[in-house]
C-alpha cells in the first residue's frame, strides 16, 4: 500500500510525500443513537481505515486529491474557509479551518492525497476517519501539541458546525482512542472512558454492508436528534435532568407519562433502554459471556427498528437471516441506520458459508447483493512514515 500511494502521490504532485499517516474506521458494538443523548456507547476501531500522504509546498495552495473520489480541489491558503456543497474534501478542509480558528495557527501550502478502504456511506465512520487522520497529521507535522481528546473535540466541531451534522462525539473518539482487541466504554456526557478487553474467542466480527448508500446530512439523523431534545424538554418540566440518559429504565418508567407525544415517547424509550443495555453488555464482555452479549445485540436491533425507526428493509433482512443462521450468536445494525452496515458475531470457520447463504437470501429479498467483511479490532491513528511516533 505504501509504495503504491507514494507513486500515485508523485504522479499527482511531482515529488514523493514527506509524511504518511493512517486512521481507522469504527463499528459500534452496542449503544446506538446514544452519543448525542449523553449516555454510554461501546465502539471499537477496525483495521479498515484512511491513509493520508502529505507534503508541504511553497505555493501557498492547499491541494486535495483522493483515490476514492473524482473531485479535486486547489484552494489558496487563507485565514478561514467555507464549506463547498457536499464535496468530500470539506472534511479535511473543515479540520484545517477549525485548527486555525481555535489554535491561532496558519496553514501554509500543502499537498494531500487520501485513500480509504472503508465503504463510503456505510456507517463505519469514513468521515470521522478522514477528520481524525487529517487532525492527527497536522498536529504532528506542525507540532501543535494537542492531545487526542482535543483532536477528538475539534473533529466533532467540524462535523457539527462545518459539515452540518448534529452528531455526538462517539465516532471521532472511537477512531482516535481505539486499541487492538479492545472495546471502549465511553460516557458521552463526561467523556470518561474505559478500555474493555474484547476477546471474541471462537467468534469473528462480521460486517455486512447493505450497499444502500446514505449520507447523514441528507437522512433523518438530525430529525432524530431534535425528537430526543423535545422528549427531554417534556421530562424537564418535572424532573431535573440534562440528558435522556440521566434516567435509568426504572426511573424513566415513573416519568414517561410526561411525554405526551407517542413518537417522542418511542424515541426516548429506545434511548433509555439502550443505555442500560450498554451497562449490561460491558459486564458480559468482561465475563466472556458472548452468547448473552449476542442476545443484547438482537434486542438493540429490535429497539432501533421498532422504537427509533432507523433500520429498514435491508438491515432487517440481514438481521433476520442471522437469527436463523445457527453459527451467528448476535447481530444488529450499527451506525446511524437508514442503510449502512450490520454486524454479527460469527463462529470461526463458517465465514465462506455465511457469506454465500446470506448473499443469496439478501438478493432474493432486496434485489442486489450485500458485501461481507470479516474484520479485526484494530488500533487508533498512527504514523506510517516521515515522522517518529
Amino acid at each position: 500500500m505504501k509504495n503504491q500511494l507514494d507513486q500515485i502521490f508523485y504522479e499527482n504532485y511531482s515529488y514523493k510525500p514527506q509524511y504518511e499517516f493512517f486512521a481507522p474506521g469504527r463499528v459500534n458494538l452496542i449503544g446506538e443513537h446514544i452519543d448525542y443523548n449523553g449516555g454510554l456507547v461501546m465502539p471499537c476501531a477496525i483495521t479498515m481505515g484512511t491513509w493520508l500522504c502529505i507534503g508541504k509546498n511553497d505555493e501557498n495552495v492547499i491541494r486535495f486529491r483522493s483515490l476514492n473520489f473524482d473531485e479535486q480541489a486547489e484552494i489558496p491558503a487563507q485565514s478561514s474557509f467555507s464549506k463547498t456543497a457536499s464535496e468530500w474534501f470539506n472534511y479535511p478542509l473543515g479540520v484545517i479551518n477549525e485548527l486555525q480558528k481555535a489554535y491561532d495557527w496558519q496553514c501554509g501550502g500543502l499537498d494531500l492525497l487520501y485513500y480509504g478502504n472503508i465503504p463510503i456511506g456505510s456507517g463505519l465512520s469514513s468521515s470521522a476517519s478522514i477528520e481524525v487522520v487529517t487532525a492527527f497529521a497536522l498536529n504532528k507535522i506542525y507540532n501543535l501539541g494537542l492531545d487526542k481528546l482535543n483532536l477528538v473535540k475539534l473533529c466533532k466541531t467540524v462535523e457539527n458546525n462545518f459539515i452540518g451534522v448534529n452528531s455526538g462525539i462517539m465516532d471521532q473518539f472511537a477512531v482516535a482512542f481505539g486499541e487492538k482487541d479492545s472495546a471502549i466504554v465511553l460516557n458521552c456526557n463526561t467523556l470518561k472512558h474505559k478500555i474493555v478487553a474484547c476477546n471474541l474467542q471462537e467468534y469473528s466480527l462480521a460486517i455486512i454492508n447493505t450497499n444502500k448508500h446514505r449520507t447523514l446530512a441528507d437522512s433523518k439523523y438530525n430529525e432524530r436528534v431534535q425528537e430526543c431534545q423535545k422528549a427531554l424538554q417534556y421530562l424537564q418540566r418535572e424532573i431535573n435532568i440534562n440528558n435522556l440518559c440521566d434516567l435509568s429504565a426504572e426511573k424513566f418508567a415513573l416519568h414517561q407519562h410526561l411525554i405526551v407525544d407517542e413518537t417522542l415517547l418511542k424515541r426516548a424509550s429506545h434511548v433509555v433502554k439502550e443505555n442500560d443495555r450498554v451497562i449490561s453488555a460491558a459486564k458480559l464482555l468482561a465475563e466472556g459471556n458472548l452468547h448473552s452479549f449476542g442476545k443484547l445485540m438482537y434486542a438493540s436491533h429490535q429497539s432501533l427498528k421498532e422504537l427509533y425507526e432507523v433500520s429498514g428493509k435491508e438491515l432487517d433482512t440481514i438481521v433476520d437471516f442471522c437469527v436463523s443462521y445457527q453459527h451467528v450468536i448476535g447481530a444488529r445494525m450499527t451506525g446511524a441506520g437508514f442503510g449502512g452496515c450490520a454486524i454479527a458475531l460469527l463462529e470461526k470457520g463458517f465465514e465462506e458459508d455465511f457469506a454465500t447463504h446470506l448473499s443469496e437470501y439478501y438478493f432474493s429479498k432486496v434485489g442486489y447483493y450485500a458485501t461481507i467483511y470479516v474484520e479485526e479490532i484494530g488500533d487508533g491513528p498512527k504514523v506510517i512514515s516521515g515522522y517518529e511516533n
